[in-house]
């Protein structure tokens, strides 16, 4: 068994969506957090890549999809926040 750049990137994905849900439920990690939402939002590409260059499947392509946007909904409103918390005087 051979295993190919996007196989890596699927595993290297997977293992920072699931270290950053770890380290959410232990409290390391802030939901809200850029790390925690840059975990997600990373992890779900190298998955994206995994699935677009190795095996295809339209139900894991589309959650991961689903993930790369919520994650990046994330950013931006962890951005706003930070911006209106510096306005306030």
């Amino acid at each position: 068994m051979s295993f190919f750049w996007y196989d890596w990137a699927g595993y290297l994905g997977v293992a920072l969506v699931l270290l950053a849900f770890f380290l959410l439920q232990e409290r390391k990690l802030q939901g809200s957090g850029l790390v925690y939402q840059l975990m997600n939002v990373l992890g779900a590409i190298g998955v994206m890549l995994s699935l677009g260059f190795g095996n295809f499947n339209l139900a894991a392509f589309i959650m991961q999809v689903a993930w790369l946007l919520i994650g990046s909904y994330g950013i931006v409103r962890g951005v706003q926040r930070r911006r209106k918390a510096r306005e306030l005087p």
